[in-house]
């Protein structure tokens, strides 16, 4: 039998969260590990994703912290200036910064990095330009793209990916969306000081939330001076000579703006990567089916990450990459949980929540209790700030397990991972009702809620 000898044991074609992790952790194993990237190290969300997204949600934040001190004694004796090019260019160096840190990391770790776009020549080897290389596994893990808008004139909106990079901060901008992409730069935009209006198809904003959740954050962005466009969608720009756009939108009301940016959603990225020469099937919703190893139809080939169109959060992505590190070269992985999966969006307030929400749950489980608090958290008393918290828990009544946690408010993301390790353990209502609440803050309310709102459950809901 004749022994196919391969340039690498593994070939990533991506480098951006998931696929670093693999390709970092396969060659700490001895493995010969190539990774291949046409753009940026560090994907989508180093560079035009979660951390420069979360540093233009830190200044957001910055305009209505100089409202509040005002009530703490501070004065203000000059209305504080932002200026967009320090900020943009201070984001710009640390996203450089990153990408050599992502760079030292896949070096030292004795991997091979491939700059230029990889596409299949058949289902052991990726071409890179006029070179060729070969492995015995190939891992896609090439993302995601921006979906834009089918509207005439679409040629003058832009994409989240551009928002970074913008030669000049708008007066007013419309976003089109209704997810947490599109509520987070809303809330950036509207704090940095822009006329914001957000122009969704339906109604209320992030779709698969908490119905709570969802009503509350509507409330509050309204509340913060952003306008709701509901039921409507982008029909038509045109470029008027002043630099401006004018947007007429499907109920046929027109709007001029400075900017229009569409947060629609996100596509897995598999242009150009010639996959049918490997073998490889797309599904029909455009992305790459896996089994529970991450294998496609072709074994030897693997693919995780927004690709596989299953979670698109980076910490899931990281978990896939170690999997597939471990299934190849260690034979001791540890399968990704996808039921309790904490997730944050970072607009204003910051959405924490994890778990089931109270719709899903009371088709589960026969009675579920909810709990709930609503309040002015203490930081805002003083400075006349009427941004209010909303805490929510879900209750198995039967199990008794918390099957569901859910925040609105200040620092809701940090709250919630500490949740999520809980809940992850398997924490109960009287695991949380003995806990010792930290006073005075916010996080202390989920251990101190003893009532009830309402039960849930299949076939009732009582108040």
């Amino acid at each position: 039998m004749t022994t196919v000898t391969y340039d690498y044991d593994l070939i990533v074609i991506g480098a951006g969260s998931g696929g670093v992790r693999a390709a970092r952790m396969a060659a700490t194993k001895g493995a010969r590990v190539a990774i291949i990237e046409s753009r940026y190290l560090g994907g989508t969300c180093v560079n035009v994703g979660c951390v420069p997204k979360k540093l233009f949600v830190y200044a957001s934040e910055f305009s209505q912290s100089f409202k509040d001190a005002a009530g703490f004694g501070y004065t203000v004796d000059k209305k504080p200036e932002f200026e967009w090019a320090r900020l943009r260019d201070n984001k710009t160096n640390e996203i450089k910064r990153l990408n050599g840190v992502y760079d030292g990391l896949l070096s030292r770790a004795g991997v091979d990095i491939i700059h230029g776009h990889g596409q299949f020549v058949d289902e052991h080897t990726v071409a890179v330009e006029d070179r060729q290389f070969s492995a015995k596994h190939v891992v896609i893990a090439t993302g995601s793209w921006p979906v834009m808008p089918d509207a005439e004139g679409a040629e003058h909106i832009i994409s989240s990916n551009e928002v970074f990079y913008l030669d000049s901060f708008p007066k007013d901008v419309i976003v089109i969306g209704g997810g947490y992409i599109a509520v987070e730069f809303a809330g950036i935009f509207n704090g940095l000081g822009a006329k914001t209006h957000l122009l969704h198809r339906g109604e209320p904003v992030l779709r698969g939330f908490d119905d709570d959740i969802r009503e509350f954050v509507s409330s509050e962005l309204e509340q913060a001076g952003i306008q709701l466009l509901y039921n409507r969608e982008i029909s038509k720009v045109e470029a008027l000579d002043s630099g401006r756009f004018k947007a007429t939108l499907s109920d046929g009301s027109v709007r001029e703006t400075d900017l229009i940016v569409s947060a629609i959603g996100r596509r897995p990225l598999l242009d150009g990567l010639n996959i049918d020469k490997a073998g490889v099937k797309v599904a029909s919703a455009g992305h790459l089916d896996v089994n529970e190893h991450y294998q496609t139809n072709v074994p030897h080939i693997f693919a995780l990450g927004d690709v596989i169109g299953r979670v698109q959060l980076t910490p899931v992505a990281l978990a896939e990459g170690m999997y597939v590190a471990d299934y190849l070269f260690d034979e001791s992985p540890r399968a990704v949980d996808y039921n309790l999966i904490p997730t944050a969006v970072f607009c204003q307030p910051n959405i924490g929540t994890v778990g089931m929400t109270e719709a899903e749950a009371a088709k589960q489980f026969e009675r579920v209790e909810v709990y709930q608090a609503n309040f002015k958290a203490m930081k805002n008393t003083l400075s006349g700030n009427p941004e209010r918290t909303l805490m929510k828990l879900l209750v198995d009544c039967d199990s008794r397990a918390v099957i569901g946690a859910h925040m609105v408010g200040e620092s809701a993301g940090e709250i919630i991972q500490g949740l999520a390790v809980a809940m992850t353990a398997g924490a109960t209502k009287a695991d949380f009702d003995r806990t010792i609440g930290i006073h005075p803050t916010a996080a202390e309310e989920f251990v101190t809620m003893r009532s009830p709102a309402r039960i849930i459950g299949r076939d009732r809901e009582d108040d």
